[in-house]
């Protein structure tokens, strides 16, 4: 969804039913692993608001480190109030019975985007409006997901493994769990936090980045007992908007969001996976 208005048809979509459907077999042969359940990085955004620059260069720096080692971190005062979160559980509920108006709730979640966007640019010597230009109101989008219980199998895939193919997204989830991450080549189970919004980092800033920071495959796995809920906000480009990494030399040859979401279609048309960034090395 944009800002503006609901939609049925974000990015990707129809690769993600692909990949669902060649991955079915596999789902169903392969044998159930231990995964450890972990706590991502939690980090209080209080620091960025806080008149002491001391302060304010921890949170920096502790952002910059969770993009670098975890691609993903979780974040706490952040603004968007509770109030605000729970009234927006509520919606979302609603949202499979009948449309309803999620302006206010977008809204919040792009100024956080932007917000997280600016310190990760910032970091690396870039200002904070970088991404101002290029994602709009227009081109950013939240996506609704509601997982039903599978009774079936607990090794039953809810979304299969990927990664995301914007800047970035940021995630807010029940108390069901569910969400993994590979982590030192593991997968891990990322333990939800109540009063936490999860940051992950997109292909783009990746490349963007210029492998600074780390766009991380992740997964959702069914629960047996329960349903799973969960609301994203995608920080995505215009699809002519060039992405280009931030300081030479380049790991990456220059592309379009455009370019890059046909790529990922045609590849996931011909092999059945998401290549992603590696089409794009130089």
């Amino acid at each position: 969804m944009t800002n503006k208005r609901l939609t049925s048809d974000p990015p990707l979509q129809d690769q993600l039913r692909a990949l669902v459907h060649n991955s079915l077999g596999e789902v169903h042969a392969r044998k159930c692993d231990y995964v450890r359940e972990c706590e991502l990085p939690l980090i209080d955004l209080g620091g960025l608001m806080s008149g002491e620059q001391r302060k304010k260069a921890k949170c920096v720096a502790d952002i910059a480190k969770a993009s670098s080692e975890w691609g993903f971190f979780q974040v706490v005062n952040h603004g968007i109030s509770r109030e605000l979160l729970e009234e927006m559980r509520r919606e979302q509920m609603k949202v499979f019975q009948m449309p309803v108006v999620m302006e206010n709730f977008a809204a919040a979640m792009a100024k956080l985007a932007r917000l997280l966007a600016g310190v990760l640019a910032e970091n690396l010597g870039h200002p904070q409006s970088a991404f101002d230009k290029i994602c709009s109101d227009n081109t950013c989008f939240l996506r609704l997901n509601r997982y039903p219980k599978c009774e079936i199998s607990p090794e039953m895939i809810g979304l299969i493994p990927h990664t995301d193919s914007d800047f970035l997204t940021i995630l807010y989830q029940d108390q069901v769990g569910g969400l993994q991450l590979m982590k030192d080549s593991k997968w891990v189970a990322v333990k939800p936090h109540r009063e936490a919004l999860i940051v992950n980092i997109g292909d783009l800033f990746q490349a963007w980045s210029n492998n600074k920071y780390k766009s991380v495959e992740h997964k959702v796995m069914a629960n047996t007992k329960m349903e799973r809920y969960s609301i994203a906000y995608f920080l995505c480009p215009s699809y002519d908007s060039m992405i280009g990494s931030c300081k030479e030399p380049s790991l990456y040859k220059k592309f379009t969001f455009g370019e890059f979401r046909k790529q990922v279609q045609e590849d996931v048309k011909r092999t059945g996976q998401k290549v992603g960034l590696t089409r794009f090395l130089l």
